[in-house]
């Protein structure tokens, strides 16, 4: 009304970055039509999962629902079913009237179902708007390192901020835990598993960043430390490990949502020390420790969570176990890691579409059981040990120029053994 375009547009950029928080509110039940299919349509939305977007057409149209529900072609154009996962799209999205109601919902929905029924490499002939990713605006990026060894078990958390360059410490652990595994999901932080200083234990907890506090949800079967953890299909699988007598082959998954933990189908091999990756909607386990065998790793092995089977994949180079696992660019990295006594400062990267591990350069120090994360295109490995002492120095690797890079500013501590990841900066 006023042609304040700056504040159009800041207003519409806060609804896209906060969109699930603006989609509670009476404003959003009250916006017309075109406001709405303009919000939904962007491709900057900053959500979890699609879920959000369906959830918010159908409460919008309920909101008044004699006179909006001729709109839900139109506003079912711009949700991306494709996106959801499948048991959501049956359970959920096929059972609401209001699609059950509109023949070209039912149209849209038959062509989310056949995008799950193509293998993943003919999914990308499948151009449509619905199946484009929505790629948010970054928001700015912490990187949380908790708890590890210095030299025994600690509590502490600190936090990276990139912009920033600096280091701050945010609230302590409810116990102190290290060797655990770590991830971020659903905008917490969770520490699984790991050894207490005196046993290795079956709890897991998790962080809330906005709140800045710890709280414990269900405990895993089995107790285990040294083990990897990652994310794939929304759920969180904790993978090998040590139980304090044994190195451990089996594996489990974390629903949020149940607060339960179940097991899946065990790897092949035993791996304590073992580190995880997912690249295209796979689990990888990587090099680890062989207790029965008493010998390091160099093989490798990736989850299906369809099939629910463990294969191996080609082996690395060298035996690691206790390497650093990230992911960059739908490439999974192995970095440092030990051989017996001898620990490594090489690094090579694998490329599930060849199959293949190639080398890359070697970091500026050695290093085993550091934590590895991803961020704006670099990747990190912050501490860990050089088998004689713990380091706080964090460096990163540019995949472009084939660089390692140290950050000017350590760690208050040395750790090795910390878990890390990277999260959202609280506003």
């Amino acid at each position: 009304m006023h042609a304040c375009t700056d504040l159009l547009n800041k207003a519409n950029t806060y609804a896209e970055q906060h969109f699930a928080d603006v989609v509670l509110s009476e404003e959003f039940l009250n916006l017309g039509i075109e406001q709405v299919c303009s919000l939904i349509s962007s491709d900057k939305l900053t959500i979890s999962s699609e879920e959000k977007v369906f959830e918010a057409v159908i409460a919008w149209v309920n909101h008044d629902k004699d006179i909006r529900q001729e709109f839900m072609a139109r506003l079912m154009e711009h949700v991306r079913l494709p996106l959801l996962p499948r048991e959501y799209l049956v359970q959920r999205v096929e059972e609401e009237a209001l699609v059950k109601n509109s023949s070209a919902c039912k149209d849209y929905l038959i062509e989310a179902m056949k995008y799950h029924l193509l293998p993943t490499e003919q999914r990308i002939l499948m151009k449509s708007v619905r199946t484009r990713l929505r790629t948010p605006m970054n928001l700015p990026k912490l990187m949380v390192v908790v708890g590890g060894q210095a030299p025994k078990a600690i509590r502490s958390v600190e936090c990276y901020d990139f912009k920033e360059e600096r280091w701050h410490q945010v609230a302590e652990l409810p116990s102190r835990r290290c060797r655990a595994g770590m991830v971020y999901m659903a905008g917490l932080v969770f520490a699984v598993g790991g050894f207490n200083g005196s046993l290795r234990v079956r709890t897991v907890d998790s962080y809330d960043p906005v709140k800045d506090q710890w709280t414990s949800v269900a405990n895993m079967r089995d107790r285990r430390s040294t083990l990897g953890a990652a994310v794939l299909n929304g759920l969180l699988y904790a993978v090998g490990g040590f139980d304090g007598s044994t190195g451990l082959s089996s594996v489990e998954a974390y629903n949020i949502k149940s607060n339960e933990w179940f097991h899946v189908a065990p790897m092949n091999t035993r791996r304590s020390s073992v580190g995880v990756g997912v690249v295209g909607g796979l689990l990888y386990a990587v090099g680890g420790y062989d207790g029965a065998s008493r010998q390091c790793l160099s093989t490798v092995e990736c989850y299906n969570a369809t099939t629910n089977e463990w294969t191996y994949i080609a082996e690395m180079s060298t035996r690691r176990s206790g390497a650093g696992v990230g992911v960059l660019n739908n490439l999974l990295y192995a970095v440092g890691g030990h051989d017996g006594p001898l620990v490594r400062k090489s690094v090579e990267v694998y490329d599930p579409t060849t199959n293949t591990w190639r080398q890359v350069a070697d970091m500026n120090m050695c290093r085993r059981n550091a934590g590895v994360c991803s961020v704006n295109g670099l990747l990190y490995v912050v501490g860990g040990d050089d088998g004689s002492c713990n380091l706080a120095s964090v460096e990163y690797y540019n995949p472009t120029t084939d660089k390692w890079t140290v950050v000017s500013s350590c760690m208050s501590t040395g750790r090795s053994y910390a878990g890390v990841t990277v999260i959202d900066k609280p506003l």
